[in-house]
């Protein structure tokens, strides 16, 4: 009997790949062969057979799958064909053609063709029952059959194994246990099977319990006779079967090594913001100030009068010591208040804010210069207010804010192209609302104590719930508030909480928290933060912020009450939260605003409103989930928890908490409705026989207690032994498994590529062979794995509780993975050898992008938790996510910790583990987890190691079901494990001796050995091996092989008294030989490798050792490999690493240059006197000879010494050199002065340089041209290598003069671009220029650093940054636009002379210090620093710098003792100096060093103003100069221009020090900064760092030569140093030197222009080339200003300021120096600016005039010069002007001083009444004229203003008719012009004022002549002010018309009268007479009445 079955082909495929099928039939598998590369259709046909044993039942299955194949990921399922085999028991004999479905059991296109046989015993055949295969009946065949199969051989499940990687042993069947094979089988069958048929379920068959997990007696005997029956032994040759057996380990999880929560931990933090000006503000005639605000702090700028862009250039610091969380939802927030006084607080024009999270994350934490937009949050509708140019940064401790350099601040300020917004944020933001819904919230805490509730319940009768929350939301700055709902511990809110922001938002972060109110003080409960970024996407086809309805739980303390919480902190989201608090259902929602809609409440003040409620269902249909977990082991229980009985609790939200979890919420059993089941269910119908059965599964969530045995001094383990206590708990929550699976997905994604990238990192730092291939399968595994979410997420659609958010984060998850795993294919064929350091780092883009996807903000499943209660107190805890562990049957939505062994470190809550106690391990734990839902339990223990027994809670027996309470293990196996433990380095120095004595401590399972101590040193070698012997471990041998634990391994120190001091830890996992393995390679014996030892966070060394782990098999241990190698005899009982595993060692010999020492600070409060160095490596050493006074002279005499030693060949190992430092005193006692420990010898191995490189090439010769001057955009230089010729290029220098001379005349050329004039040059001129070219250069090397390859890789990785912003686009547009027009409007076309550029000689301009770019002068001599005392504790506690107790200087020169013969045979070898040819002498030396300090920038405030008064202090040695007369006053950006000359000797006085000091009137000077310079090192350097070297060489002027010696002196000593051929002066205009010839300039003017021969120009060009010389070549450094921040010790790492200078050093042996430069500071230039103003015209007209009613104005003008109106000056007023014109005739004359290079007006004045001394403020030059008009009796209207910066200002138009709106407003180009240069301007210049709706209108034109004089010219010619001698004006020719009602009355009369209220006046009489007769009517009545009444 058997089932043959025939595959013939699978057609339509998709795509092109390798195509593998596999046909399973009674739980048997056969694979087919791969078909590799196969199109559409794949030609199986094979034929398959199985030998049947039993009839085969009619409803029986046979599945066929075929798949992608894949040698390295597991394999990728393309369809599932499934077909019952009634047709075939019928008829013997069936051909199939069908199509293929997928894993959603949706049809594909695939269609597959194959035909099936059965031979039967007899021919019986019955007929076809519809829908019988359907009943239970089959599953329990199914069921019964898989689990038959299974006694084979008991052992692991499939599921331990990817998909792919089946293994295959007793004759080709496959072990599956318990109905499930992974992935598919039982499941899936039915489910397919069901589209034939109506699920019917036979009420007659019994239901019959699930199987228990072990199999019973009669299972095994059925089976017994199942295989009786014979399996076909050759059955299996029948099918080509592929086995892919890769040895893959799948039962643990990686365990995290960094222990030390980090969040929460308070940090240093400077806020520094800089508000240079504002510009455009709204409003009328305005004093702003601007008010600075960071969190709660409040700083004000000065107030500017009557301005509306006034230039304040102000700096305000802000310090703050808090967490980073707190201090990155601090609000930076900038509002410009109209005129504020004392009394009166101001009115706001407009503000704005950010987080500083926000500004943190960008580029070097900063925003430089950017312009801020203003908007009204009380008026939405009225868009901007105007804008703030300003700088911010955020500097924590240890980041380095390069700013960009401060040069002038020339370039035209482009407002729109410099927005103070992040990248990507459209410059228009619009407002939009933020609707944060709170509905309601389950599961609080108690917040009261219950004695209070007894008394209440005592007197009123009633028990209430003790806490009265409320819901607190902040946002942005604002905060929102919903209402209190008394005594619910599941309170109903339905509220909204309505925020009115900007769009998209400068906060990233809004916090929701639940508060409970109380009399007293309400406390936070929970609190939980929303991150815009993760629910919004700002993409194209991204979505506005949503979120929810959604459950979100939220974490903090403990839940049991106590008044005084010591984690309160906890529940206010700082730090990691300890245990579940709460969880809260809430929404969010955006909508963006239309504010031109009328009806819009304009007010940014927060709202609460009724929400809509919600259905219970929308978050999710509540089903039944069940967590079940294992304790495996527990071990390394701390010492202090060792003496009482301790339980393990595990819960996961309030379920499982027993000591202080409230009655958990009674969830309603969820109804199953027909047809809504999961597909499992119909597998497994347990869940609701439990219900049935009434014995509902109780949760256990704690361990029993037990009491903990000794492991060793330090730590306990519990003795669980065979029996392992289990816990399970079910629970209750929405089912949003979805979210999490898709999130897992990723998770696996993103580990799998930070596992490849990491490798790819380690490869290429210990330089293995090929990275690039393993980066490139790290690639092609990312595109699978993206390919795969794609198939897997696009089946998540129709969700009834799906949210907007999960909707449309799918989509963009989708989107980004697609575009990824693209990315990721067109990167993979790009990894070349040489760019794999680039892809890498794209890689890392990918991961973080990864991270950000996976991390859902919908939370669903609170975390599950687990603690360690000691006496029923809590004690240590660590938290699991839940995704981590929740179960699928697609293996890669399941959590990566799910049915796996993970190792837990419990760790203290709260702030009690920050620090050296979080990083003792509380306990360590072995726990198994699983978390799913109830209905898919069954496999909840496939993960576990093999080989136990279930014990149940005894609860009757019916009761399969039920979850053991704990785990027998009948299996074990005996180990031994050998530790090989060689060397560790870079320890952490835990002695006051800066060294330590450290000991390794190694713990397997509940064993522990140490290694032996090693004393004084942080780089112990102990070579020692370590054996643990009898190690049980429980399972399967098989599987310990594939899985052994770790093992930990800590490092100690020895301290004679008192325990040992933890020193750090890391783990290992051991390589397991089993008992059948042989001991031979390629596995064994193990290699050596280093382990990252972690300290807390950071890490704290390397440890070096191997680890093997060896099955004792039946022979015992005999059998093992022997334990060769002596033992150690000096040592005692310690074996070494034995022969095959330590590393193989070669002779190595050290030479070592002894210099000096330096700084070397007191021992025990004694001085150092007489020092030696002791250098040791790998044992060996040498001793430098003593310094005999170290005061007198710290060098040593004895230079170099050498010793012998032998290394590892392979340099990754060499052990590290110990350098010591000792004091040898009184008596031969030595005390240890201080250590270096050099970790990697590798920068000192000797390498013979390669002679093949051109730069050796020493035959013919190269010619180096030089250009007399070089403008900067031309090559440097140009070299020929041509070994024949000699041919020069020259230069006709005629040429050049020519031109120079043609230039000289000014031709019409260029009018503008005069030659400057020599003699008004000076240092400054030079100074700027250079500025320009660095500036010019930074700019250049942006775009162009991209070299080609990189560009295509730009273009590939577009999608990752996005395309161009619009931001972008429009600067680089200005950028272009700016470039045509410099070059149109020069006259010569490419080459645009910049402003004077190429006529100025310049100097070098570092950004940053000279060391950083010549690395540190270390070019032969080192400098170590000596450490001494503890490695600070916190990390924010000591620093490095603080240990520092004294530097040693000198250099090493490691190898292999026979050296090659050319080095030693070279001319004038020294022997007696080895390696080390050619130094100096270092006898002291005396030395001239002169400083030049040229500014600081940026420093930091010193007084209470915000502003600091600075002066400079220098010291060197003992010479201590403090320039305190000379101190600037009230300056952050001080020039001090000034040189100091300081006589020194090398080397006792070698560290300068210079200083900036505060001034203080009162009190001691405070330090704001100082920078320290090792002259010493400069001064010996190859690099010539004594005197920079000039870029030209000229006599007189301000280039002059500083150098005593001239450069051809200096050429001719370095040839000699450098036993270099040369220097050979051939004809004039060339020099020789080796092989290279270099050309210039032959002649010299002289200070009369006389011309002179000379050298020197030709010399200059070789020094300035000296690199190119071959063997000696190397920079020299140019003359230069450096710039080098200043440091506060008070305030480690964080800059207070920038510090530019030079330094010159003169041996006082050679011939003196020239006088000092002269820099000091220009003085600003006094100059006379007069201003007539003529005539206006078009003025807005504001009155109304009181008798003729016509409109008129009172017109008089106004201008002034300086900053605010402290000059203003006003003109007459031309009265009653009907038309808007007026005449005036009158002069303003201002004085100002001005420094033209930085185009500024300098002022000096008294801040205010109580200053001490006038401060000099620097503003812009821009002349202001505004016109007013005049009121007698109120206030001056103003009317207009235009502000004339006098650099660049419109030309004046001709006429009034050409003077338009466009010439101020800047949008259109118009031609500008410099009063500078034109000296004299008159034209007519607009007005302009804002209208109601914010635009500009023009509002009038003025006429003005501008005469710009010196003061010597304006001396000579006098004019008068006004109208006044000398030079009067005259009157102004007004009309009459001004004063017509003087004049005539009568006139103006009539004219009243007759046309105006002719009308008006008749009516008033009409009605005066009317009441005329009225009265009289009045009056007369009662005497005619009494006449008639008495009838007179």
């Amino acid at each position: 009997m058997a089932l043959l079955v025939h595959l013939k082909t699978v057609s339509e495929l998709r795509g092109r790949g390798d195509r593998i099928a596999k046909v399973t039939f009674r739980g048997q598998s056969f694979y087919s062969r791969v078909l590799e590369n196969c199109e559409d259709v794949a030609d199986f046909d094979e034929t398959f057979r199985w030998p049947v044993a039993s009839t085969i039942d009619r409803n029986e299955m046979l599945e066929i799958q075929v798949f992608n194949y894949s040698k390295v990921f597991s394999n990728k399922l393309i369809g599932t064909f499934r077909m019952v085999l009634q047709k075939v028991v019928e008829e013997n004999h069936v051909e199939v053609t069908d199509t293929l479905i997928d894993d959603n059991n949706a049809v594909i296109k695939t269609s597959l063709c194959m035909e099936v046989r059965y031979q039967g015993t007899d021919g019986t055949v019955g007929s076809w029952d519809d829908g019988d295969f359907l009943g239970d009946e089959s599953l329990q065949e199914e069921e019964k059959d898989s689990q038959e199969t299974d006694g084979l051989l008991p052992g692991s499940r499939p599921s331990s194994r990817p998909p792919g990687e089946k293994s295959f042993r007793s004759k080709g069947r496959e072990k599956t246990k318990g109905g499930r094979d992974g992935e598919h089988k039982a499941g899936r069958s039915v489910f397919s099977a069901m589209k034939l048929g109506k699920n019917r379920s036979h009420k007659e068959e019994p239901q019959r319990p699930d199987e228990p997990a072990v199999l019973e007696m009669e299972d095994l005997d059925h089976l017994a006779i199942r295989l009786a029956d014979g399996l076909d032994p050759d059955s299996v040759s029948l099918a080509s079967v592929t086995a892919l057996t890769t040895n893959v380990s799948n039962k643990r999880s990686k365990p995290d090594i960094k222990m030390e929560p980090s969040a929460g931990r308070p940090m240093d933090y400077q806020v520094s913001i800089t508000v240079i000006e504002a510009r455009q503000l709204v409003g009328l005639n305005m004093d702003p100030v601007v008010c600075v605000e960071v969190g709660d702090d409040k700083k004000y700028t000065s107030m500017k009068e009557s301005t509306n862009c006034p230039y304040y250039n102000e700096y305000f610091v802000f310090d703050f010591h808090v967490s980073p969380d707190v201090m990155f939802d601090k609000i930076i927030k900038l509002s410009v208040i109209h005129s504020k006084n004392l009394l009166r607080s101001g009115t706001l024009v407009g503000s704005f804010k950010m987080d500083v999270g926000t500004v943190y994350s960008q580029p070097e934490h900063q925003f430089h210069h950017k312009w801020a937009i203003l908007s009204d949050p009380d008026d939405i509708s009225s868009g901007l207010k105007g804008y703030v140019k300003c700088d911010v940064a955020v500097v924590g401790k240890g980041d380095n804010i390069k700013t960009p350099h401060k040069a002038n601040e020339t370039d035209e300020d482009d407002i729109e192209g410099n927005l103070l917004l992040p990248e990507g944020v459209p410059p228009e933001r619009q407002w939009a609302r933020f609707y944060v819904k709170i509905y309601r919230a389950e599961g609080l805490p108690r917040m009261n104590t219950s004695l209070m509730a007894n008394v209440k319940k005592a007197f009123i009768g009633e028990n209430k719930d003790l806490v009265d929350p409320y819901v607190q939301v902040f946002f942005a700055g604002q905060k929102g508030k919903t209402s209190v709902q008394k005594s619910s511990y599941e309170p109903l809110w339905n509220e909204q909480v309505v925020f009115t922001d900007l769009f998209p938002p400068l906060c990233k972060r809004m916090k929701v928290q639940i508060r409970d109110s109380d009399k007293v003080n309400d406390v936070a409960i929970g609190t939980h933060f929303i991150d815009l970024r993760k629910i919004s996407n700002d993409g194209d086809k991204g979505f506005l912020p949503t979120l929810g309805p959604a459950w979100v739980n939220m974490y903090g303390s403990t839940r049991n009450y106590t008044l005084l919480d010591e984690h309160q902190d906890l529940n206010e989201g700082l730090g990691e939260g300890v245990s579940f608090r709460a969880r809260l259902l809430l929404g969010l929602a955006v909508e963006i605003l239309d504010t031109s809609n009328p009806e819009l409440t304009s007010s940014t003040e927060v709202q609460v409103e009724q929400a809509t409620p919600i259905s219970e269902s929308c978050a999710g249909k509540m089903e039944e989930f069940f967590l079940f977990g294992a304790f495996l082991e527990a071990s390394m229980i701390d010492r202090r928890n060792g003496d009482k009985p301790i339980t393990f609790e595990v819960t996961i939200g309030n379920y499982g908490n027993e000591v202080d979890g409230l009655a958990r919420p009674q969830r309603p059993r969820p109804r199953k409705e027909p047809g809504d089941e999961e597909e499992v269910d119909l597998i497994q119908n347990s869940s609701d026989d439990e219900a049935s059965d009434g014995g509902d599964l109780a949760s256990v969530s704690s361990t029993p207690p037990m009491r903990p045995q000794v492991t060793d001094r330090n730590y306990f383990h519990l003795p669980y032994l065979e029996r392992k206590p289990c816990i399970y708990i079910k629970s209750w929550w929405p089912d949003q498994r979805r979210r999490l699976y898709n999130a897992n997905i990723m998770d696996h994604i993103a580990d799998k590529l930070e596992e490849g990238l990491n490798d790819v990192q380690e490869m290429i730092k210990t330089e293995k062979s090929y990275p690039e291939r393993r980066l490139r399968g790290v690639l092609e595994e990312l595109s699978c794995g993206c390919c795969r979410f794609l198939s897997l997420a696009e089946k998540d659609q129709g969700h009834s509780s799906r949210t907007r958010l999960d909707r449309e984060r799918l989509k963009s998850c989708l989107r980004e993975l697609e575009s990824m795993g693209q990315q990721a294919r067109t990167l993979r064929a790009q990894v070349k050898r040489h760019t794999v350091r680039d892809k890498l780092r794209l890689c890392q883009n990918f991961l973080q992008k990864l991270r950000f996807l996976a991390d859902e903000p919908q939370h669903s499943i609170p975390d599950v938790f687990i603690w360690m209660m000691s006496n029923n107190k809590r004690v240590a805890y660590a938290r699991v996510p839940s995704k981590d562990l929740l179960f699928s049957i697609v293996e890669e939505e399941t959590g990566k910790d799910c049915a796996k062994v993970k190792t837990l470190f419990l760790k203290l809550p709260g702030k009690r583990g920050f620090g050296s106690a979080g990083w003792t391990v509380q306990a360590k734990l072995e726990l198994y987890m699983w978390l799913g839902l109830s209905k898919q339990r069954k496999d909840f223990l496939c993960g576990l190691p093999c080989g136990f027994e279930e014990v149940k809670a005894a609860q009757g027996l019916g009761l399969h079901t039920f979850p053991p309470v704990s785990l027998v293990y009948a299996k074990k196996q005996v180990f031994q494990l050998r530790a090989h433990m060689y060397q560790a380095r870079s320890l952490f120095a835990a002695d006051s001796s800066g060294l330590s004595d450290p000991f390794a401590r190694v713990f397997f399972i509940n064993q522990s050995q140490c290694t032996e101590v090693l004393n004084e040193t942080l780089c112990p070698t102990w070579d020692q091996m370590l054996v643990f012997d009898n190690l049980e471990l429980y399972g399967e041998a098989q599987e310990l092989r594939d899985d052994p634990p770790i093992i930990v391994i800590e490092i100690y120190d020895q301290d004679t008294m008192g325990k040992a001091d933890f020193m750090g830890r890391t783990f290992a996992k051991p390589l397991v030989k089993m008992a059948d393995e042989e001991y031979c390679p390629p596995r064994f014996p193990p290699q050596l490798e280093y382990y990252q030892i972690y300290r807390g966070n950071a890490t704290a060394g390397d440890l070096l050792a191997a680890f093997e782990l060896l099955q004792i098999g039946p022979a015992g241990k005999p059998d093992l490999p022997p334990i060769n190698g002596p033992v150690d005899v000096d040592r005692g009982p310690i074996m070494p690493v034995p022969v095959g595993i330590r590393p193989v060692l070669s002779k190595y010999r050290v030479e070592v240059l002894f210099w000096g020492l330096r700084d070397l600070k007191r021992v025990n409060l004694a001085q150092v006197d007489r020092p030696r160095v002791d250098i040791e490596c790998a044992g060996k050493g040498v001793q430098s000879s003593l310094i005999h006074n170290y005061k007198k002279n710290p060098n040593f005499n004895t230079l170099v010494k050498w010793f012998e030693v032998d290394l590892p060949e392979n340099e990754l190992l060499h052990p590290p050199l110990n350098i010591r430092v000792v004091d040898c005193r009184a008596f031969g006692r030595y005390t240890l002065v201080g250590s270096h420990a050099v970790s990697s010898l590798r920068r000192f191995i000797y390498r013979p340089p390669d002679r093949s490189a051109p730069s050796w090439n020493t035959t013919g010769e190269v010619v180096v041209n030089m250009e007399p001057e070089v403008p900067i955009k031309k090559l440097e230089t140009m070299v020929k290598l041509d070994a024949t010729s000699d041919a020069v290029v020259k230069v006709d220098v005629a040429e050049e003069e020519k031109e120079k001379k043609k230039k000289k005349k000014g031709t019409a050329e260029e009018p503008d671009e005069e030659e400057p004039d020599e003699s008004m040059l000076d240092w400054w001129s030079k100074y700027f220029a250079s500025i320009d070219t660095m500036k010019e250069q930074l700019r250049q090397q942006e775009p162009s650093g991209i070299d080609l390859e990189e560009k295509d890789e730009m273009d590939n990785t577009e999608g990752l940054k996005g395309p161009m912003k619009g931001k972008e686009k429009a600067r680089a547009a200005k950028e272009e636009k700016k470039k045509k027009t410099q070059s149109s409007g020069s006259g010569q076309g490419s080459e645009t002379p910049e402003k004077k550029k190429p006529k100025i000689d310049e100097l070098k301009v570092y950004p940053k210090e000279l060391e950083s770019e010549f690395d540190n002068f270390e070019d032969w001599l080192h400098t170590f620093n000596l450490l001494r005392g503890k490695t600070g504790d916190d990390e924010d506690g000591s620093t490095e710098e603080e240990r520092i107790v004294g530097r040693f200087k000198g250099s090493l020169c490691v190898y292999k003792v026979p050296l090659p013969e050319d080095v030693s045979r070279e001319a004038g070898y020294d022997p007696t100096y080895g390696m080390f040819q050619g130094i100096p002498s270092n006898d002291p030396i005396n030395v001239l060093v002169r400083v030049y300090v040229v500014r600081a920038t940026d420093l930091h405030p010193a007084d209470i103003n915000g502003k600091a008064d600075p002066y400079i202090a220098i010291r060197l040695g003992k010479t201590d100069i403090r320039d305190k007369e000379n101190y600037i006053s009230k300056q952050l950006n001080p020039v001090f221009g000034k040189s100091f000359d300081i006589e020194a000797s090398f080397p006792m006085e070698s560290m300068l020090t210079v200083a900036v000091y505060d001034w203080d009137l009162v009190g001691t000077d405070d330090l704001i900064g100082e920078t320290k310079i090792d002259l010493e090192n400069r001064f010996y350097s190859k690099h010539r760092a004594t005197c920079g070297i000039a870029q030209t060489y000229s006599t007189h002027g301000y280039n002059i030569w500083r150098d005593p010696m001239k450069p051809s002196q200096i050429l001719t000593r370095l040839c000699k140093d450098g036993k270099v051929d040369g220097p050979h002066f051939g004809p004039p205009g060339r020099v020789k030197v080796a092989n290279r010839v270099f050309t210039g300039p032959s002649e010299i003017e002289d200070e009369n222009g006389q011309r002179k021969p000379t050298e020197e120009h030709v010399a200059l060009s070789a020094l300035r080339h000296w690199e190119d010389i071959p063997r000696v070549g190397c920079r020299l450094v140019p003359e230069h200003v450096e710039t080098r921040p200043l440091l506060n010790p008070d305030k480690p790492g964080i800059e207070q300021g920038r510090l530019e200078l030079w330094v010159d050093m003169f041996p006082m042996d050679m011939p003196a120096p020239g006088t000092p430069l002269d820099i000091s500071p220009r003085k600003p230039k006094k100059y006379e600016l007069r201003v007539i103003i003529w005539n206006t015209d078009e003025v807005v007209l504001e009155d109304d005039d009181f008798f003729t009613g016509e409109k008129s104005s009172d017109i008089f003008v106004r201008g002034w010069l300086k900053g605010q109106q402290e000059d203003k000056q006003d003109t007459d007023v031309h009265y009653h002007s009907l038309t808007g014109e007026g005449n005036f005739n009158w002069r303003y004359l201002f004085p100002f001083d001005y420094l033209a290079a930085e185009e500024k007006i300098v002022i000096s004045k008294k801040e205010s009444m109580f200053s001490w001394d006038e401060t000099e403020y620097k503003i812009p030059a821009r002349l202001t004229l505004q016109i007013w008009d005049a009121d007698h009796f109120s206030a001056d209207d103003f009317l207009g203003a235009i502000e004339l910066d006098l650099n660049r200002f419109p030309r004046g138009a001709k006429t009034a008719k050409q003077c338009t709106m466009d010439m101020a407003t800047g949008e259109v180009d118009v031609p500008l012009v410099s009063i500078f240069k034109q000296k004299r301007v008159k034209g007519w210049w607009p007005l302009l004022a804002r209208n109601e709706n914010d635009e500009f209108e023009l509002t009038g034109k003025v006429e003005a002549e501008l005469h710009l004089l010196t003061a010597e010219e304006a001396e000579k010619n006098p004019v008068g002010l006004a109208r006044n001698e000398p030079d009067p004006l005259e009157k102004p020719n007004r009309p009459d018309t001004a004063f017509v009602w003087f004049l005539n009355p009568l006139k103006s009369i009539k004219y009243l009268i007759c046309t105006r209220y002719k009308w008006l006046i008749i009516k008033i009489v009409l009605a005066l007479l009317g009441l005329l007769m009225l009265g009289l009517f009045l009056y007369s009545l009662p005497g005619y009445m009494v006449k008639k009444l008495l009838g007179a």
